[in-house]
């Protein structure tokens, strides 16, 4: 069932972004050479405690997991697409970081993330990162009252498509508000003027995932968690909840 939001909810669900773009730029800020992922994970689960915020990532085990989720943050480092788990993990020059949070705040949520490199970017990891910023800047352009979803999965495959990038077909965005994944699910790719019909109040985490290698193909590690591409390529995701306004899209979680 897809739950549209009233004005007051979106702007509780603003708050709820608030922190979760707070605890983004805080693990970046954290992010650098000899630092593990658990300290990022650290760096974000203060800026979560000292908003009083649950984190809906700490304990989530969907069906496909075989253990709870350990952290408040996803860390995705090279290869990783999504769902990496931080561990002690220390990163190294080079490295394409991918980080992602949640906060659920009075009873709302908000869900983002960000790729960013640490020290010197390797050849193609700026590039990748900035066709996943034009995905996903695409599909919030699209995320307007008249369109359907298919308009935004259509803008976002584009930019990937131009890019040669792969995406992983099986993963997309999402419907949010009183919990992190709710109907409507949100495809990377997709016919324009087909699917759910975007209506004001409607709340969507818009998340494109680009791998490098130009394969749509990833495989789940060892941990059961992390999605890697299949040849090793990089990875990077980017990702903001909006609000589908008569106004224009609302960006939930920015900083």
């Amino acid at each position: 069932m897809v739950e549209i939001k009233s004005d007051a909810a979106l702007d509780a669900m603003r708050e709820a972004g608030r922190v979760v773009a707070t605890a983004l730029a805080a693990a970046q800020d954290a992010a650098a050479v000899g630092v593990s992922l658990r300290e990022l994970d650290d760096a974000a689960r203060a800026v979560l405690d000292a908003a009083k915020a649950r984190s809906p990532f700490l304990g989530y085990r969907p069906p496909f997991a075989p253990t709870p989720f350990p952290a408040v943050i996803c860390t995705s480092v090279n290869d990783a697409i999504v769902h990496g788990i931080p561990t002690d993990y220390r990163l190294r020059d080079g490295d394409l970081v991918s980080v992602d949070c949640g906060a659920e705040l009075d009873g709302w949520t908000g869900d983002a993330a960000v790729s960013f490199t640490v020290g010197t970017p390797r050849e193609g990891d700026r590039e990748l990162i900035e066709a996943t910023r034009r995905a996903l800047d695409a599909g919030v352009a699209a995320a307007v009252v008249g369109n359907r979803m298919g308009d935004i999965s259509h803008a976002i495959g584009r930019v990937a498509k131009d890019a040669r990038c792969g995406m992983p077909a099986d993963f997309g965005g999402h419907g949010i508000g009183r919990r992190m994944h709710e109907d409507p699910h949100v495809p990377n790719r997709g016919r324009p003027g087909r699917g759910f019909p975007l209506r004001h109040g409607l709340a969507l985490a818009i998340e494109p995932m680009l791998m490098s290698g130009g394969r749509d193909e990833y495989h789940v590690a060892a941990d059961g968690w992390t999605l890697r591409t299949v040849d090793g390529s990089r990875a990077a995701h980017i990702e903001h909840t909006i609000a589908i306004t008569e106004q224009g899209p609302r960006v939930l979680t920015a900083l």
